[in-house]
């Protein structure tokens, strides 16, 4: 960590002495578009912002996070990351930055990448005491099963997923079946997310894993459940992320750290940009909302990302100098 630290220092002393130029100076910039859904949105909002703002001339090339961080450690190129996952790439990254390669800026998703159990806000609401994974399952009477409604459900993560292996792991590390909870097997995502929008248009309860920021997250008010410990990394790595451990432990799920990440020529000739990239972040709430309009909407990447603007502009504007934030308005 303290080595990632150091970014910031190094960022500060390559654009100072530039801060003053103009917008046209930006030049060429590559963006890396993830191919997923809050990745793709960020590579686009940075886009309009950049070009609109900035005066930067922005190619989008289609990423992921090791084959992009792999080409910007060795190649320099894409300039820009918006939405690196750091957790798949702590160690090289960390070696990248100290060596001045790469620099850690802005953590865009400014919750982390969460994944947990969880319940619908209105059961929540209903029943306050609920807070923790153990309450929920003092009560398997507000959680039935969706094909037996006489027996309470766990709903498990879609098949062949690392999260199935955990979440099977931490049902028998509580003791949920002990509690009268079965573990149901969605088979995939789709099913997982039918699952939750019928229990939704239902209005019954629904316990099970899931992730943010998500759309499903962004049109269902859910509240994630504590498990009553904090993350243990080693036990994590030992058990309870490995299939049929022997003796699973409550454990929390990991955080993932979540920053945009970009390289030295970037920080240099868009030095003009640095103050913005190293300030805009956002919820996952927010990232969902956008998620679940454009899963409703059928919508692009890009039209996710006009959308954003054009709906939160009390977000991005605080990102920007007001001289910059009208002229990205005036763009939309």
């Amino acid at each position: 960590m303290k080595k990632l630290l150091a970014s910031t220092v190094f960022a500060a002393g390559l654009y100072a002495a530039t801060g003053a130029a103009q917008a046209a100076d930006c030049g060429n910039i590559s963006i890396a578009e993830m191919n997923w859904a809050s990745a793709g949105i960020a590579a686009h909002v940075d886009k309009i912002i950049l070009e609109s703002g900035y005066g930067c001339d922005v190619t989008l090339v289609t990423g992921d996070t090791m084959p992009t961080f792999t080409s910007m450690n060795e190649k320099g190129q894409p300039d820009m990351a918006p939405e690196m996952w750091v957790n798949s790439a702590r160690e090289p990254l960390e070696k990248a930055v100290a060596e001045g390669r790469l620099l850690q800026l802005a953590p865009i998703l400014s919750d982390g990448g969460v994944e947990g159990w969880w319940i619908p806000k209105f059961i929540a609401d209903a029943n306050p005491k609920i807070k923790t994974v153990e309450d929920a399952l003092a009560h398997p009477e507000l959680f039935p099963a969706p094909e037996d409604p006489s027996k309470a459900a766990i709903i498990n993560c879609p098949s062949g997923w690392s999260c199935q292996i955990s979440t099977a792991n931490l049902y028998r590390a509580i003791g949920a079946k002990e509690k009268g909870f079965e573990l149901i097997d969605t088979g995939w995502a789709a099913g997982l997310d039918g699952s939750i929008a019928s229990a939704f248009a239902k209005k019954t309860g629904w316990l099970g894993y899931y992730w943010a920021p998500t759309a499903i997250l962004g049109k269902y008010e859910m509240v994630k459940l504590s498990f009553g410990v904090k993350h243990d990394k080693a036990e994590w790595d030992s058990c309870t992320a490995v299939a049929d451990c022997p003796e699973p432990k409550v454990n929390s799920y990991p955080v993932s750290d979540v920053f945009t990440v970009v390289t030295k020529e970037f920080a240099e000739k868009a030095s003009v940009a640095m103050d913005y990239v190293k300030t805009r972040k956002w919820d996952n709430l927010t990232v969902g909302q956008v998620l679940a309009w454009m899963d409703e909407n059928q919508a692009t990447n890009e039209e996710g990302a006009e959308y954003f603007l054009k709906t939160y502009p009390d977000m991005w504007t605080a990102w920007l100098p007001g001289d910059v934030a009208e002229k990205v308005k005036a763009a939309l």
